[in-house]
């Protein structure tokens, strides 16, 4: 028989936070890390609006370790909303609540607004991974060297490590620095657990996900999903979500000529919510306004952003 204490001591598990400017690649750097689609990703900033956790298990009994990473949102440089304040309180409490921290810079260079997460870093503790990612967009791998020395003179990093999240280059490396840093415990999670989220939330931010990236910048960020009808059976589900818009002149640009982007969007998302549940899915898309649902509490209660 196993002796608990010496289970315990052998296995680790932590929280570690994901936090860096807009844009830096966060999203996919968690997505990456552990495996699944659980936060979703698109080529502008302000993407991710809530705190998801994603993890991953590694090992066998006795020697567990458990990855908690918690993906945070960007942080928001004008915070004009509701929305865009909680953002920021997020982020600020995550770290003062995680074991680790990785905080995500791209690898092509140091910039000014990563100066603002690095005030947010506690100068006196020893848990901070630099995590330098995209270094597959850079023409020759050694120019990360040079970002690598800037990057030490500005904050006591316990390790600096170049990876390409998208790639999935030196991943292992980069959780094998961060296993160095998480307390002796037991598992939070189940070994085949990926994230603490619905299916239900997924699957609405994947329809967030879809009309984001298909959008492009028609449409400011006053965009928000919310499922309004789930029924599921063993072979199937039915799912109908509603595209919330805070104007009334939005509305025709998410719909597009005909219905034409609506429909790429629900047909995007339902390949990718299908891949979610392993079973056929019956997703039917509609734009709905709801002013100023960004600074509404009550809003970004039922839409998950806490």
């Amino acid at each position: 028989m196993l002796d608990p204490m010496g289970e315990a001591e052998s296995s680790r598990t932590g929280f570690i936070a994901i936090v860096g400017r807009p844009n830096v690649g966060k999203s996919t750097l968690l997505n990456a890390l552990v495996g699944e689609h659980v936060s979703i990703t698109a080529r502008r900033p302000q993407t991710t609006r809530s705190r998801v956790l994603g993890v991953l298990t590694r090992g066998a009994a006795p020697a567990i370790t458990q990855f908690i990473f918690v993906d945070t949102p960007g942080l928001q440089q004008r915070t004009r909303t509701l929305l865009q304040r909680r953002m920021n309180e997020t982020v600020r409490a995550t770290l003062a609540e995680v074991d680790a921290v990785v905080m995500v810079i791209d690898a092509r260079g140091w910039k000014s607004a990563d100066d603002e997460v690095l005030s947010l870093l506690p100068r006196e503790r020893a848990n901070v991974v630099l995590a330098l990612n995209k270094t597959d967009l850079l023409p020759r791998y050694d120019l990360v060297l040079p970002v690598l020395a800037d990057c030490a003179r500005r904050y006591p990093f316990t390790a600096l490590v170049p990876v390409s999240a998208e790639k999935r280059g030196q991943l292992d490396e980069l959780l094998d620095e961060i296993a160095l840093l998480l307390p002796p415990g037991q598992p939070l999670f189940d070994a085949d657990a990926v994230t603490d989220r619905s299916v239900r939330f997924l699957a609405a931010e994947i329809v967030r996900e879809k009309a984001f990236r298909l959008l492009g910048d028609e449409v400011p960020y006053g965009i928000a999903v919310a499922i309004e009808r789930w029924q599921e059976t063993a072979q199937r589900a039915q799912i109908v979500a509603a595209i919330l818009v805070e104007r009334e002149a939005h509305k025709p640009i998410v719909i597009g000529a005909g219905g034409a982007k609506l429909r790429e969007i629900g047909r995007l998302a339902r390949a990718d919510i299908e891949a979610l549940l392993g079973k056929r899915v019956y997703l039917q898309t509609w734009v709905r306004v709801k002013p100023r649902w960004s600074d509404d509490a009550g809003a970004l209660r039922a839409l998950g952003y806490e």
